[in-house]
């Protein structure tokens, strides 16, 4: 079994043991007003002027991004490695399509998608496996698409592992990261960090990414 494969394994199995429950947290980041939702809508509107087209959410757990990009006007399916999140998905938004799956390895040709969104779902991959997350990207994306990255931010300091509650997660610089996508293709349309709320302990990042047209 290969170091890549080991990983997705534990994550995947790590969300299975707790999608239930982490489905039933609520989402007060995507009620309006929010500045994550703003980013969200902010991608969706570029997406929409770039003419219609696919997107993918890649990492989506139980859903509930993907269905607000539904409901901000795009055609959008969601992917997890998790079955349980899978499950959860498709039972609470029946309209909506989802699909198990790795973002290292999805079942898409080529020069598929108009867009991607992968909130907070980069945060598991060690810093040696996400070349070939955006390698991946790159591949299913068409001409001029979009990346929107969420994730926790490591206020200016280097990458850092932490104990996020479900397994292992790592707070990334903003800079590190956006260097990370620009090797593999993308350039920088936009960044957003925000200082964490109450009850939140690090600073969110998010970055919106374009391949040339």
């Amino acid at each position: 079994m290969t170091e890549s494969s080991t990983h997705l394994g534990t994550t995947a199995n790590a969300y299975d043991s707790i999608a239930v429950r982490y489905a039933a947290i609520p989402r007060d980041d995507l009620e309006a007003p929010s500045l994550d939702r703003s980013f969200l809508a902010a991608f969706a509107d570029h997406v929409r002027a770039d003419g219609p087209g696919p997107v993918a959410e890649l990492g989506c757990g139980p859903g509930p991004v993907t269905a607000l990009l539904h409901e901000l006007g795009l055609d959008v399916h969601g992917v997890d490695l998790s079955p349980v999140m899978i499950d959860l998905a498709r039972e609470a938004y029946p309209h909506l399509r989802f699909e198990v799956g790795s973002m290292d390895a999805l079942d898409l040709p080529d020069g598929t998608l108009r867009g991607i969104v992968a909130w907070y779902s980069v945060i598991h991959a060690p810093a040696g496996h996400l070349p070939a997350y955006f390698a991946e990207f790159r591949r299913v994306l068409a001409p001029g698409g979009l990346l929107l990255l969420a994730f926790f931010e490591s206020e200016g300091g280097p990458l850092t592992a932490f104990d996020h509650k479900v397994t292992t997660a790592y707070r990334w610089p903003a800079d590190a990261l956006a260097a990370l996508a620009r090797t593999a293709g993308f350039t920088e349309t936009g960044r957003m960090l925000r200082e964490p709320k109450e009850g939140e302990r690090f600073r969110r990042g998010h970055l919106l990414m374009r391949l040339p047209s």
